[in-house]
């Protein structure tokens, strides 16, 4: 299997190179080659796999430059009960109406991003190792990719994480969950900005060739490739737990802002998985609801994107959507290119003429979700069923209800655990969300972070000063 460029200026390459890449050189994002497809009887011999044997199974499609035998060890390295609390990994939550959870935040810091973190903490080790080579991550989070990178890389051999965020615009409990990390590797660096500014710094630097080259600049964001293969195999783990045989489709309901999310579930239908429908969820920053609803891509400036109760989806500019535009455009680069040239000059670009395929072809729908959606929805399920939910969730169930169908279960993916948006919580239910044990004192511990203005120049000297593998 080898990887291109969404804008076709990448010479194939392997898993293990688009690995520590990130970005391709070009500036587009890398791509398999082909989608592996999955028949139906191999799909219902995996119905007695455990997580981590289902892992290997999907991942060994994506991956033939790591013998199966170590991709097997990595996986389970990953995916252990010792990490995710027990042997399910992903437990499936009944809600109400024929809705049920799809528990992704079971991992270290109670959020979906865990369930690739996991396990590209364990691939770049390896692929390090035996490289004999070191890495310098860059990332910019809006609030759980930051943590679940830096637990899964902390003290791991060879690499240093330079995580942004934006400054004032995340939960204190994922605050505290970043910034009280004190292990030498990881670097916190609080941007005066929003998260696609902070987006835009990385990418700003990713496609300086010269200094990714020399400071050995890599990414965890889900503009690795590594990320969204990870994600497609919860896809597969909800399909076979809420179906019992052949053909029988579920529809998902993700809760989107960077887009990656819920393009590992595209990915997933395109390989065959009976997928009905991808229910995209957005927060008052609908950029891509617009988008499925227009076909207008008309991402919002810094200043117009507002800072909601579900900030992890804080976002105007999807980074992944250009993935999805790629399949969109018949995957010719040259398409692909001329949209994002158009993005640069005019700020949007228009593919109303492929709305019709939306749904048609690939499935997607579309909604919106409000404050005062999200804590109504957080107060009503937990009254039904008596789980709780955290506001991104919410989302994901408020959009879902408008699109259940009889016959056809409605999977919501779980966004994070309620315990990382106390204030959310208490202001929908009159109680606070109550904290894992581990994590109750998270807040007095001394925190590390470095506050610094919106500016590429800036963190490209913090990274010549802290970069310990230079050349």
């Amino acid at each position: 299997m080898k990887y291109l460029s969404t804008r076709g200026g990448m010479a194939p390459q392997s898993f293990s190179d688009i690995l520590l890449e990130g970005l391709a050189p070009d500036g587009g994002l890398a791509l398999p080659e082909s989608i592996p497809t999955i028949d139906e009887a191999t799909l219902e011999s995996w119905r007695s796999l455990s997580y981590a044997e289902l892992a290997t199974r999907i991942l060994t499609l994506f991956i033939d430059d790591i013998p199966p035998a170590d991709l097997d060890r990595l996986t389970h390295a990953a995916y252990r009960a010792e990490v995710f609390g027990s042997q399910a990994i992903v437990p499936l939550k009944p809600l109400r109406n024929g809705m049920t959870l799809l528990g992704l935040s079971e991992g270290p810091t109670l959020a979906f991003k865990d369930m690739a973190m996991q396990f590209l903490g364990q691939a770049f080790e390896y692929v390090l190792d035996k490289r004999g080579a070191t890495l310098n991550i860059l990332g910019a989070t809006s609030g759980d990719t930051g943590s679940a990178a830096e637990y899964a890389l902390r003290g791991k051999r060879g690499v240093s994480v330079f995580m942004l965020s934006p400054h004032g615009r995340m939960s204190s409990f994922q605050r505290a969950q970043m910034y009280t990390l004190q292990d030498a590797n990881i670097h916190n660096i609080a941007v005066k900005g929003v998260f696609d500014e902070c987006q835009d710094i990385v990418k700003a630097i990713a496609g300086d060739l010269a200094f990714k080259s020399q400071y050995h600049i890599g990414a965890v964001n889900s503009i690795n490739w590594a990320r969204i293969a990870a994600q497609i195999v919860y896809y597969f783990w909800g399909w076979l737990r809420a179906t019992s045989g052949p053909g029988q489709q579920v529809s998902f309901a993700v809760p989107s802002g960077n887009f990656g999310n819920i393009l590992a579930g595209h990915f997933a239908r395109q390989m065959g998985l009976p997928i009905r429908r991808l229910v995209l969820a957005t927060n008052e920053n609908n950029v891509l609801e617009e988008f499925f609803r227009t076909g207008v891509y008309r991402p919002r400036p810094a200043a117009h994107t507002h800072a909601t109760s579900s900030p992890s989806m804080d976002i105007s500019r999807a980074s992944n959507f250009e993935r999805f535009v790629f399949d969109l455009l018949d995957r010719d680069p040259a398409r692909v290119r001329a949209c994002w040239d158009a993005l640069a000059d005019k700020g949007e670009f228009d593919l109303g003429e492929m709305r019709p395929l939306f749904e048609s072809r690939y499935g997607f729908v579309a909604g919106v979700s409000t404050h005062a959606d999200r804590l109504e929805t957080i107060r009503a399920v937990h009254q039904d069923s008596g789980v709780l939910i955290d506001p991104h969730t919410a989302d994901g169930v408020k959009v879902a209800a408008e699109y259940m169908e009889p016959g056809i279960p409605m999977l919501v993916l779980e966004t994070a655990l309620p315990a990382k948006f106390g204030d959310t919580i208490l202001e929908a239910t009159g109680k606070p969300a109550p904290l894992p044990e581990a994590l109750r004192n998270l807040d007095e511990l001394p925190q590390r972070v470095v506050l610094m203005a919106c500016d590429a120049g800036q963190m490209r000297d913090y990274i010549r000063q802290h970069a310990p593998v230079a050349a």
